[in-house]
């Protein structure tokens, strides 16, 4: 037999050092043809399909759903087909984890471009998540580098301005989307079990979150059936332990976690603690991340004033007037709608108002672009949000659409609270926080007089920020906050 070809886990074109596997579209010993679905992964921003690098059969797998593969690791091990379809080493994607060796030839096809096993560690700009934001070398734009890697994760796809929607692929006998397996995988639900209303026999998410809600929906179960798919087998090649189950509550505990690893032990005398520990995955395990990162990176310093609404007239839309607020903050203080390279020491003035909205959902925190936001009206605005919280519930926005924002805001007191200190995330230099809207008493001339009053927050990273600035932005941004429409 053959060397087994190693397929590296590429970068899915988001920078992010790792991804979650949501499903695999075959089982080890079966056979696949180039760039046909090879796995599903899960990134911080993204369920992706990856299609495999070659045609043959698949020898091995370094995990299951669920487990977080880095990336530039192996990800399969693949038995080459002498008289399939190959990638020929010429044709370059634009993707790699290590330096290319000679191509070997099978039967006369060129088979893929090999990879080294170890991953190699690179060092990302702090604006390299925007587009245009650093021209490439040799003076060429980064437009050009952008249409120079136009490839896929793996397989190569041409340059084109046309438009391509994602299709359903058949697991199992199941159509769906990859973010409808991952979300059928995530509530418990048995995609088998589902009744499609999709084109064609595909379960949408609205099946699933239907069959979720309601158990009575459901169709008889399949032998064997399994959450997320189709029927439920064990990759005899998978180098995934297997995981113990984690003891009932008030059981003796074990001394694995639900992961297979060894648990940590407890000094004498402790509280007993019942729960097992899980890792952190996609975009939560991301939020952690680069939480992490800025608080080691930013000086943040955090003023806080409340707006006074008393003057508003009928009922307003709070958070298109609170973007509104912003444009007109950074209008007057453009300091803080600014990009700050802390390396370089260099910092970037924006003539847009591009506005990071952070939306909370169970997976963890997405920060989606309002983009032009200085060019919106108010019910633009209310229309762009909707969008953009309605592609994050579903997973479909763009990754283009989560990096890039000049300036955020985070709306927590639609839940609870009055101030905070948000984080601000590099390379941006502000962030505004709006608490909860409250009724209080007002000091006036001559008596007092209860005024509706918006708390509002705003944090900056005092490297490229004075305090001055950031007191003269909160207080263009109070005063048109005041405005009566």
């Amino acid at each position: 037999m053959s060397t087994p070809y190693r397929f590296h886990l590429p970068d899915l074109g988001e920078g992010l050092p790792d991804a979650t596997i949501v499903e695999w579209s075959i089982k080890v010993g079966e056979n696949i043809r180039l760039d046909e679905p090879l796995i599903s992964m899960e990134t911080a921003k993204a369920v992706v399909d990856v299609p495999s690098p070659c045609s043959g059969r698949l020898l091995k797998i370094a995990g299951g759903p669920g487990d977080v593969i880095a990336t530039g690791s192996v990800l399969a091990e693949f038995e080459l087909d002498p008289a399939g379809p190959q990638r020929s080493a010429a044709q370059d994607t634009g993707h790699h984890h290590g330096a290319p060796a000679a191509a070997a030839s099978v039967g006369g096809a060129s088979a893929p471009t090999a990879r080294v096993a170890e991953p190699v560690a690179t060092e990302a700009a702090p604006a390299a998540a925007s587009s245009g934001a650093q021209p490439v070398a040799g003076g060429a734009s980064a437009l050009t580098q952008s249409k120079a890697d136009a490839g896929t994760v793996v397989g190569a796809m041409q340059v084109s301005d046309q438009i391509r929607s994602e299709q359903a692929v058949s697991v199992g006998g199941v159509k769906a989307m990859p973010a409808v397996r991952a979300l059928a995988r995530k509530l418990g639900v048995e995609l088998a079990r589902v009744r499609p209303s999709g084109d064609g026999g595909v379960v949408t998410m609205a099946d699933v979150k239907r069959a979720a809600s309601d158990a009575s929906t459901l169709l008889a179960s399949p032998s064997g059936g399994g959450a997320g798919g189709e029927r439920q087998t064990p990759h005899p090649g998978s180098v995934r332990p297997s995981h113990p189950t984690p003891p009932a509550m008030g059981e003796g505990r074990t001394a694995l976690s639900s992961s297979g690893k060894p648990m940590a032990t407890r000094p004498p005398g402790a509280t007993p603690v019942l729960g097992q520990p899980e890792p952190l995955r996609g975009v939560r395990r991301n939020m952690a991340r680069v939480m992490a990162e800025a608080n080691a990176q930013v000086v943040l310093t955090t003023i806080v004033d409340d707006a006074d609404l008393h003057t508003w007239r009928g009922k307003q839309d709070i958070t298109a007037r609170l973007v509104r607020a912003i444009v007109a903050a950074c209008r007057a203080v453009p300091e803080l709608n600014a990009w700050l390279d802390g390396e370089k020491l260099t910092r970037t003035l924006h003539p847009q108002v591009d506005l990071g909205i952070a939306v909370d959902t169970p997976e963890g925190l997405f920060v989606p672009a309002l983009r032009n936001a200085h060019l919106l009206d108010g019910a633009g605005i209310r229309e762009g949000i909707s969008r953009l919280r309605a592609q994050v519930e579903d997973r479909s926005i763009p990754a283009s659409e989560l990096s890039g924002y000049t300036i955020s805001l985070s709306n927590f007191g639609m839940f609870a609270g009055r101030y905070a200190t948000p984080v601000v995330v590099p390379p941006c230099v502000a962030i505004v926080g709006a608490g909860r809207l409250s009724h209080d008493v007002v000091a006036v001339m001559g008596g007092v007089e209860v005024h509706r009053r918006l708390p509002i927050s705003l944090s900056f990273d005092h490297r490229a920020c004075t305090g001055g600035e950031a007191a003269r932005f909160l207080r263009a941004l109070l005063d048109d906050l005041a405005r009566a429409d």
